[in-house]
This record gives structure tokens, C-alpha cells and sequence, in this order.
């Protein structure tokens, strides 16, 4: 047996172990529908861990369906639809940065990055890709868990677009406005002079967020508790990765409205700390 696989095996059973004391359901999130069907996705080439994240989820309550490459889960994730989609970075052929990114373009699932590469740019680049979090390997199925639990408490980004008729008939109060930018937490929606603007499900809760808050400072670490459905009480935990996570979700943010950060139409820097909206 191979080292790799010697080091797995003693993992395994500590892992499986967990499993078993964790098979408690997820409760149904605020998130997803009560009546929308629990089916994850689960993208990896070692089978062995294939077999331990499918575990992980069918304990969570998932109907879960598995592909050993980026190529076969991309269909699966097209005819299944899940709620919750795990996706290796290192595969043969596509992969996972790649896979995620047409993923993406075809479905609104959550997308959970598993790697055993822990550097900052690997995570950055797999949120850049449309990843909703990056888990690093070896992980326990708590924190797995934990992690679904919090996404699934954010809504779901739907990118199909509403009728004109039908967004005139919602009251105005429903939507935040700021210079020519309008967007309407409860449809989804976000124009820009009149214009519809494709966001991912994070750029769309941050730019939301920092609409919300207007003039007030909205710190980094108050957006990254937000991405992951927790408030700020001063004994959450908030790593630099995770601030530095809130920086390219504001520069893809700022890079898709087309405005400079030097001569901000909206969002303003406010150096150290965090961002606010520009003054009207």
C-alpha cells in the first residue's frame, strides 16, 4: 500500500467515526425551499474519499449522486439539479476551477471546493471560479457539515431575470437604490442605469449588505460573518483568508459595475477597515 494511501486509511476510520456521532439531519435552511429536493453532487477521483463525502451527506439527509471527473459531474449537476454540489481541485483532465466555472454558468447550486492545496491563492482562485467555500484536506465532517449548514441558511441566487411588468408591479420600497444601481433582495435583482447585472450569490449578498448599511462602515470581517449566515458578537473567529476572500469578491464586484476603485461610482474603500457606499 502506498504512503498516500496508508496515511487515508488511518484517517479513514477517525473520520467514519465522526460520521457516525454527527448523523444528526440538518435542520431545513432558511435558504432552500422546505419542498425543494435534497440532492448533492459529490465530484471526485478518489473513490475512497468519494465513498466518505457520499457517507457524509446521505447522514445530512441528501440524495447524493457522485462523478470521478469534472466532465461527468457537470452532467450530473445538469440533469439532477442539487441543492449542494463538493468538487475536487486536483483531477485529471478538467479541473476543479474549471469544472466549477461551468457549473456555474448552467446552475445556482451551492459549490464546495475540496483540496489538499491550503494555500491563500488556491482559495482565492476557487472563489474567483464561483465556489461558495474552500475546504481544505483532511477535513472532519463537523466542520463539512457546519460549513453546508451556514450556506444553506443564505439564499439561493436565481439568475433567471423577471418580466418588466411583473418588477413594476413590486412596491418601491422593496428595492435599494443608490446612483443609477437598483437592487431588490427579495427577487434577486440587481440593475445598473437600467441594465440587468449578473452577480454570483456572494457578490450579490456583500453588494446588498453594503446598500443596506449606506453611509455606515460595513468592516470585512462583518461582510465574512454575513457570507456565512453569523453576526458579530466579538468572539467570532475570522481569519485573514477570509478578509482577504472579501477583497475579491469586492474587486469582481467592482470589476462587473465598471467603476475604478481610485474614482468610485459606489463603493468606497475606507482604508484598514472596510467599505461604505459613496456619498450621493
Amino acid at each position: 500500500m502506498s504512503e498516500r494511501g496508508r496515511l487515508f486509511q488511518a484517517a479513514f476510520w477517525d473520520i467514519m467515526t465522526d460520521v457516525q456521532e454527527s448523523a444528526v439531519p440538518m435542520p431545513s435552511p432558511e435558504g432552500a425551499s422546505v419542498d425543494e429536493a435534497r440532492v448533492a453532487v459529490v465530484i471526485e477521483d478518489e473513490e475512497d474519499i468519494r465513498s466518505l463525502l457520499s457517507a457524509v451527506l446521505s447522514q445530512a439527509g441528501f440524495d447524493v449522486h457522485g462523478a470521478s471527473n469534472g466532465q461527468d459531474g457537470i452532467e450530473l449537476v445538469r440533469e439532477h439539479q442539487p441543492l449542494v454540489t463538493t468538487l475536487d481541485v486536483n483531477m485529471p483532465g478538467m479541473d476543479g476551477f474549471e469544472t466549477a466555472k461551468r457549473i456555474r454558468s448552467v446552475s445556482t447550486t451551492y459549490i464546495v471546493m475540496l483540496s489538499a492545496r491550503t494555500e491563500e491563492i488556491d482559495a482565492l482562485q476557487g472563489l474567483e471560479a464561483g465556489a461558495d467555500d474552500y475546504v481544505a484536506k483532511p477535513f472532519r465532517p463537523r466542520e463539512l457539515r457546519a460549513r453546508i449548514d451556514a450556506m444553506l441558511r443564505r439564499p439561493r441566487h436565481h439568475v433567471t431575470a423577471v418580466a418588466p411588468a411583473a418588477e413594476a408591479s413590486e412596491p418601491s420600497e422593496a428595492w435599494l437604490e443608490h446612483q443609477g444601481l437598483r437592487l431588490n433582495p427579495e427577487m434577486r435583482i440587481v440593475t445598473v442605469d437600467g441594465e440587468d447585472l449578473d452577480l454570483t450569490r456572494s457578490e450579490f449578498d456583500i453588494l446588498a449588505d453594503l446598500l443596506a448599511a449606506g453611509r455606515r462602515v460595513r468592516g470585512k470581517s462583518d461582510l465574512a460573518l454575513m457570507l456565512r449566515g453569523e453576526q458579530f458578537t466579538g468572539v467570532e473567529f475570522v481569519s485573514d483568508s477570509d478578509a482577504r476572500a472579501i477583497e475579491v469578491h469586492v474587486a469582481n464586484l467592482r470589476r462587473k459595475l465598471g467603476e475604478s476603485p481610485a474614482s468610485p461610482r459606489w463603493i468606497e474603500t475606507v482604508r484598514g477597515v472596510g467599505y461604505r457606499l459613496t456619498a450621493a
